[in-house]
């Protein structure tokens, strides 16, 4: 079992940046892939990186590539999301997940889900 707590949200002006931050418990966390999702509202839940166990390995989806960094840390029990020249697109609420399955897209292939950060981009 992984309990995930998100921290980092806010608001910040288009071009802005913000670190998203995920804390897991339990003393497996360097076994799980992380990733992040997003939620705008009235939209469905959209895949934006994720990380494999060991951090060597991550994956964006093409609207982030270049302005977003996943990364994470082992021994804190971490993992971030750096997000710089943010854009009012970008708003949404942003969730941690965590899989044993292996990296993923898919939200069906994560387990565990924090329970969400509001970002907002403000134009």
């Amino acid at each position: 079992q992984v309990q995930l707590v998100e921290s980092g949200g806010g608001l910040v002006q288009a071009g802005g940046s913000l670190r998203l931050s995920c804390a897991a418990s339990g003393r497996t966390f360097s076994s799980y892939v992380m990733g992040w999702f997003r939620q705008a509202p009235g939209k469905e839940r959209e895949f934006v990186a994720a990380i494999n166990w060991s951090g060597g390995f991550t994956y964006y989806v093409d609207s982030v590539k270049g302005r977003f960094t996943i990364s994470r840390d082992n021994a804190k029990n971490t993992v971030y999301l750096q997000m710089n020249s943010l854009k009012p697109e970008d708003t949404a609420v942003y969730y941690c997940a965590a899989t044993q399955r292996g990296i993923s897209r898919l939200s069906t292939e994560y387990d565990y889900w924090g329970q969400g950060t509001q970002v907002t981009v403000s134009s």
